[in-house]
């Protein structure tokens, strides 16, 4: 069994592979073959994320007023029990569990500190929370986590021209530091930008996707990913998990500048999983 894959997984495969081997391999149709496949591994990897918007939108259309548990708390036991029922049920590995742990934590801290700045609101009641913030929202820090580590094995990512490790570390805690520092003095949103090019400009990935391995430029994933986020945000603003100022009377869409800071955030959270699991080269 491949080490990519959890026992689960490895017989998911099994069947697929008896499958999709008798399709074609080379033309529109191989090609089509490898599309399908990538659209199928990108929804497996969102599993955990995808469970929670889920959630989300199913709260917002069909909680009842007037019930005795908060919409909020539904959804933080909800997202509890995905969590502990994909690692019984070998969906998840130990090391992707670490990975959301951590998002969860580091998430968390943002969120008491951005809304107790005034940069969001949770609109409704909750028991479970930290001050303003509930607890459902670390998961959904937590997913960003759980797709980038699942995304990782998956497609059995491998790295050319990756900056030393230490780099990419100090370049993760600036950024950090900066969502909360940017609100008291000088905000160096753009010299991060311009330190994320240098380091990752040369950077490549390369992925797996079916029969063939495939290439991008990493800062290109990183954008796609963060406009994804930024898709997933609206969605989330508009149910009013969370709501941003100008919000409160009528939803408008969240501002394409927020596609920025997901940015940033997406490095933070591409460096926190390459500290589980380290960049490893192409093999010959």
């Amino acid at each position: 069994m491949s080490n990519r894959f959890t026992s689960v997984e490895a017989r998911i495969d099994a069947a697929a592979r008896q499958l999709l081997d008798r399709l074609p391999a080379h033309g529109l149709s191989g090609a089509a073959v490898e599309f399908l496949v990538f659209g199928l591994k990108q929804a497996w990897a969102c599993l955990f994320g995808g469970a929670m918007l889920a959630l989300i939108i199913a709260t917002k259309v069909l909680w009842p007023d007037g019930m005795p548990i908060s919409r909020y708390d539904v959804l933080f036991l909800a997202a509890l029990s995905i969590q502990l029922l994909m690692l019984a049920a070998r969906l998840e590995t130990q090391a992707e569990a670490k990975v959301i742990l951590i998002f969860h934590v580091v998430g968390t801290a943002m969120e008491v500190f951005k809304t107790s700045a005034g940069s969001w609101i949770y609109p409704e009641e909750s028991f479970f929370r930290i001050a303003a913030v509930p607890l459902f929202s670390g998961f959904m820090y937590a997913s960003v986590g759980s797709y980038l580590a699942r995304i990782s094995r998956i497609f059995d990512m491998r790295y050319t021209g990756y900056p030393p490790l230490w780099t990419t570390v100090a370049l993760a805690v600036a950024i950090y530091v900066n969502f909360f520092a940017h609100h008291f003095t000088v905000d160096i949103r753009l010299a991060l930008f311009a330190a994320t090019a240098v380091l990752f400009l040369r950077t490549t990935v390369h992925y797996r996707v079916f029969r063939f391995r495939h290439r991008m430029p990493l800062l290109l994933g990183f954008l796609l990913v963060a406009l994804f986020i930024w898709f997933a945000e609206n969605i989330g603003t508009w149910s009013r998990a969370w709501i941003y100022p100008g919000q409160g009377e009528t939803w408008t869409p969240v501002s394409i500048q927020k596609l920025g800071a997901w940015y940033l955030l997406m490095i933070i959270s591409f460096v926190l999983v390459t500290l589980v699991n380290r960049p490893k080269a192409p093999d010959a």
